[in-house]
């Protein structure tokens, strides 16, 4: 049981070294828990899509990815498209920054918009596929019949807490993001990352 046990601790650290980086998933998830927008249904849909993708590769279909190389190329041209239409606005709104108005935060938006939104910078990004189904389901599958499962377990609990923490912090920024030079930097940093990996994604095609 201890083996196992370490299993699931090296699954929580493989995963958290995958999933705690700076992409357009964490820079979206940033800017709507700074300005209080349905923190929690994005919080669900990130952390959802993280266990159906690692227990999918552990369960191979990493094998089916592999073998239609198709879909990834195919991710990359829409996701690239996608991600650099949010880099986009993101530079337009740093061009031209305004204060947050907190109280108005969580009506700005719908929560239907939000996590297709979120839905989208997930399903969209190549570099998922590559990490959760790929990478975590090939690492898993070299621990045992057994020792895949905790090794899965341990990589879906470091979804579920740092994305936990990332939408609880971001939350806390708030009152930070009620000067317009705070917002100005956020969405300038948020632009470029959306143009970094954007550019990698058509790049890598």
């Amino acid at each position: 049981m201890n083996t196992l046990v370490l299993v699931a601790l090296t699954g929580l650290m493989t995963g958290a070294g995958l999933i705690v980086a700076i992409g357009p998933q964490n820079a979206y998830l940033l800017r709507q828990g700074v300005m209080r927008r349905h923190v929690v249904p994005i919080v669900v849909v990130c952390v959802v899509s993280d266990v159906v993708l690692i227990v999918g590769g552990v369960a191979g279909l990493g094998a089916v990815v592999t073998a239609w190389p198709p879909l990834i190329t195919v991710a990359k041209i829409v996701g690239g498209l996608y991600v650099c239409a949010l880099g986009v606005a993101a530079l337009r709104r740093a061009l031209r920054p305004s204060a947050m108005a907190i109280d108005a935060g969580p009506t700005a938006v719908s929560a239907a918009s939000v996590v297709a939104a979120t839905l989208a910078l997930t399903w969209l990004n190549p570099h998922v596929y590559l990490d959760t189904v790929l990478m975590l389901g090939s690492v898993a599958n070299s621990k045992g019949p057994q020792g895949r499962w905790f090794f899965a377990v341990g990589a879906c609990l470091a979804s579920l807490l740092w994305f936990s923490a990332l939408g609880w912090g971001a939350t806390r920024l708030a009152p930070l993001f009620s000067r317009p030079r705070a917002w100005q930097v956020l969405d300038a940093g948020i632009a470029v990352v959306m143009a970094v990996v954007g550019i990698g994604m058509f790049a890598s095609v």
